[in-house]
């Protein structure tokens, strides 16, 4: 009886938590991550993840592939093993061409990485070392963010809009003498949400004469068009515009640490004075990430069942009585009645591990997208402990 008064409860303030994470956006009584922000933190205040235990049957906790590497990528990493004596030199340039080539730049315009991670933070490295201010969404990815307000920037946290997207007039409004860069995240992570290309496109002109626009596509290729919604032109345009993609979300590779960075050389220069990218990547990992890039059967499929599941996990919160995001990449945010700390704990003592966030003040939970068999036991184990 208890749980399903509980239950009745939760039908009736679902809906609103979730709309709380863009109004009434209340100011916390400390920052999010210990930073600096703004006016207050609007938004992210903390991350749970989950913690250790003996038997995890389905990770979906880290918005990873469960699919890859393809078939192609793993035989190409064996093969290239032998090589595993001498450094990546020959490898990165010809990873830099075939990149070029497929993002419409010339060479010079390519930044290889180990994982998109690491360019957001040497990024943040690059042009907060004397300080200044970084804009961006609140709730978002905070990596540039985080490593920016360590080394004594500042933080201009601005919040999504009704619908989730950046609010963009807002961002530029922001902007001040002593902005650095903009961070947008598009898709949005933790909220899966996209912000529309041409509203991007066009802040981006308005701004990037000002300060450099940084757009983290890492999740951009999980949509069924990706072509029509990314911001990467502008860079052949001659905009300063960054955009950074990683390896880790529609080629499957998370752990094997594959990212790469277009924006006019000028940029890549700034980088390159203050360390030597390439020499954070394997020669493995870059054979590997090459045979991926030629293997779009694998990305199609990549693409094809992580709309399948996705859809399928999101009916299934909507039928437990949750109003979950809308999402466009391969994870789901949707609120919850119960603390995230002990949501997040409840669930992985029974194998399936997800994160936990507080947002503006209301408790969420987010699921990555696994295979069918994963999210089936997703949702009879959220079922167990709601």
């Amino acid at each position: 009886m208890t749980n399903t008064l509980s239950r009745r409860n939760w039908l009736r303030t679902s809906a609103l938590a979730a709309g709380s994470l863009v109004t009434g956006l209340s100011v916390l009584d400390k920052p999010a991550f210990g930073m600096k922000p703004f006016k207050g933190t609007y938004g992210l205040r903390e991350d749970f993840f989950p913690p250790a235990v003996n038997e995890i049957k389905a990770r979906l906790s880290a918005n990873e592939n469960p699919w890859g590497p393809s078939k192609k990528a793993v035989a190409a990493i064996a093969e290239s093993a032998i090589k595993g004596n001498r450094y990546v030199y020959n490898s990165s340039r010809e990873m830099e061409e075939l990149l070029a080539k497929k993002e419409g730049v010339s060479p010079d315009h390519i930044l290889l990485s180990a994982g998109s991670t690491d360019i957001l933070e040497k990024i943040a490295i690059a042009l907060c070392m004397k300080g200044g201010n970084v804009v961006s969404a609140d709730p978002s990815y905070l990596s540039l963010v985080k490593t920016a307000t360590a080394i004594g920037a500042t933080w201009k946290n601005i919040p999504l809009t009704s619908d989730y997207a950046h609010d963009v007039d807002a961002m530029a409004n922001a902007i001040d003498g002593e902005t650095k860069i903009v961070y947008v995240c598009n898709p949005n992570n933790p909220t899966g949400t996209l912000t529309p290309v041409e509203k991007l496109k066009s802040f981006c002109k308005q701004v990037s004469s000002k300060v450099p626009v940084f757009i983290d596509e890492a999740y951009l290729e999980l949509l069924d068009n990706p072509e029509s919604q990314t911001t990467v032109g502008l860079v052949a345009e001659g905009y300063d515009v960054i955009v950074c993609r990683t390896f880790s979300k529609i080629h499957g590779m998370a752990g094997l640490r594959v990212g790469y960075m277009v924006a006019n050389p000028e940029r890549i220069k700034l980088i390159k004075k203050l360390v030597r990218t390439e020499m954070g990547l394997c020669v493995t990992s870059l054979q590997g990430a090459m045979a991926s890039l030629g293997d779009v059967e694998f990305q199609k499929y990549t693409r094809e069942n992580t709309k399948i599941n996705r859809e399928f996990t999101f009916k299934a919160l909507q039928k437990a009585g949750v109003t979950p995001i809308p999402s466009f990449t391969n994870f789901i945010l949707f609120p919850i009645e119960m603390k995230p700390k002990e949501f997040v704990e409840k669930m992985s003592e029974k194998g399936v591990s997800v994160r936990g966030f507080e947002i503006a003040g209301k408790n969420y939970g987010r699921v990555s997208i696994g295979t069918k068999d994963e999210m089936k036991l997703f949702v009879s184990t959220f079922n167990a402990v709601s």
